[in-house]
């Protein structure tokens, strides 16, 4: 009598416990079916050609090779690769192209690439030396240096794979002595990264 009350109990939570067939089909998904409710994006995916042609507009006022022939620098310290917006003597738009095999990643930092801030400002102040070397009383290919700088914010690391848009305006030039100041600020798809409220720059005598 006591086996079979066991039995019955047994088989009691059993049933408890069991998940009818109709709903276990109902409720179950297979794996696969999840993975790929996972991977499929919530946006619409775009081609290669159609996210290329979203640049297709934009102007190149000088070329890597154009800005050789008007800056001294050259690798690994040529910091500027195109300019796209450029106004004589007034203001310049132009493109760094960050990517893993620039030099200083080397050891900024191993694990962990992100390029110095201050190369950052030296791209900013390249691209206004493009302006600044094609004005009156100053050459193309003319040596020219810091000398100061004044209200630096960095607001974003810059990776590799960043491209990094910089726009200058030049403030003031001093033809008789190869004094210009300039501000500026560089932005990554459309975030700014980096604001200089003044440059000062001086060419070599």
């Amino acid at each position: 009598m006591k086996t079979a009350f066991i039995a019955l109990l047994s088989l009691s939570s059993a049933f408890a416990f069991t998940i009818p067939s109709s709903q276990q089909a109902s409720t179950a998904r297979p794996f696969s079916a999840v993975a790929t409710e996972e991977a499929t994006p919530a946006t619409s995916s775009k081609t290669g050609k159609e996210i290329s042609a979203a640049t297709a507009g934009q102007q190149v006022i000088y070329t890597s090779e154009q800005i050789d022939e008007l800056l001294p620098h050259r690798y690994p310290f040529a910091l500027v690769d195109k300019v796209v917006e450029y106004e004589a003597g007034k203001r310049a738009v132009g493109i760094k192209s960050v990517t893993k095999n620039e030099e200083f990643f080397n050891g900024h930092f191993p694990g962990r690439p992100i390029m110095p801030g201050v190369l950052q400002v030296e791209a900013l102040a390249q691209l206004a030396g493009i302006v600044c070397l094609q004005m009156d009383g100053a050459s193309p290919g003319a040596v020219f240096f810091f000398a100061g700088v004044d209200g630096v914010k960095w607001k974003k690391p810059v990776v590799p794979g960043d491209s990094l848009v910089m726009e200058v305006e030049i403030k003031k030039w001093n033809a008789k002595f190869g004094l210009a100041k300039a501000s500026g600020r560089a932005y990554v798809d459309g975030t700014l990264v980096v604001e200089v409220g003044e440059m000062t720059f001086a060419l070599a005598k």
